[in-house]
Parts: structure tokens; sequence; C-alpha cells
């Protein structure tokens, strides 16, 4: 007997893999993240890297295929909202083998570590990485206390 593997779809483990994410994420989930679904897309879309390098948080974020003007960022309190729309649409008539690239809306919703500087925020978007840079409010640094 030859047991062979072929590249075909295997709902099984697609299944497992979405389970262990969800497992991954309820029992060892980031303190300051969170995040909401909209129009079918995956919770965990757009894949985010956030660190933190001196006075300044960093959040990248892969957005291939989007504009500028396919995504709106907002900062309200210590919460980072990143939204957009993908003006692809599936195409109709067609039997799809794998469908794997996600359509529509999507939000994103990050509760950041320490109050950011709105009016000093950056974003660049280059080659489908959206690189977002938040400096920590004046409240937010440490301060030195002089004893008396």
């Amino acid at each position: 007997m030859v047991l062979r593997r072929s590249q075909g779809f295997y709902p099984i483990v697609q299944w497992r893999n979405e389970v262990n994410n969800l497992i991954s994420d309820i029992f060892n989930p980031a303190p300051w993240a969170s995040e909401t679904r909209s129009g079918g897309s995956s919770p965990s879309f757009p894949a985010l890297n956030v660190w933190e390098d001196g006075d300044v948080l960093y959040v990248e974020a892969e957005v291939p295929g989007f504009k500028n003007d396919d995504l709106d960022i907002s900062v309200v309190g210590s919460d980072l909202t990143i939204r957009g729309q993908s003006g692809e649409r599936p195409r109709e008539g067609v039997a799809y083998h794998r469908q794997e690239r996600g359509f529509g809306a999507f939000n994103r919703v990050l509760r950041m570590p320490f109050d950011v500087d709105s009016e000093r925020i950056e974003a660049s978007l280059t080659d489908g990485v959206l690189l977002l840079k938040l400096p920590k409010a004046e409240s937010a640094k440490p301060r030195k206390i002089k004893v008396s």
C-alpha cells in the first residue's frame, strides 16, 4: 500500500487549525488586544505586529491589495481602530476550489497599553504593510519625583 500526501483540501485540518487558534487566543490573549469582525473577515485580519521602542508604540499590519483610501484609522481613548473595505468581490458563476483571500469589510480594535499623543501619530502604507507610529502621551511617560 502506498500512502500519498496530495495538495488537496483537508477540511478537518483547516477546522483543527482554526480551533487551535481560537483556543490559543482565549487562553493566551495579549492583555491590551481585543478584536472584532465584520463582513465575514477573519478575527485576526489584518495580521499585526506590535512593539514598543522607547516612547513609541509601533503597530504593523498586513493589508495586501489595500490602498490609502481603503483604510480608516482612528484612536479614541486607549483604543486604536483599523477599518478597511476591500473592493474585490468574489466572482459569480465560478466554482472555487479554494478561497482563502478575504473580501469585504474588516474592523480590528487594539487596546493600547498606555495613552498616546493622537496629534503626533504617523501612518504609512508601503508594499501592503501599514506602519503606525504611536508616541506616548506626556501623561504616560515616567516622571522623576523629587523627595524633599
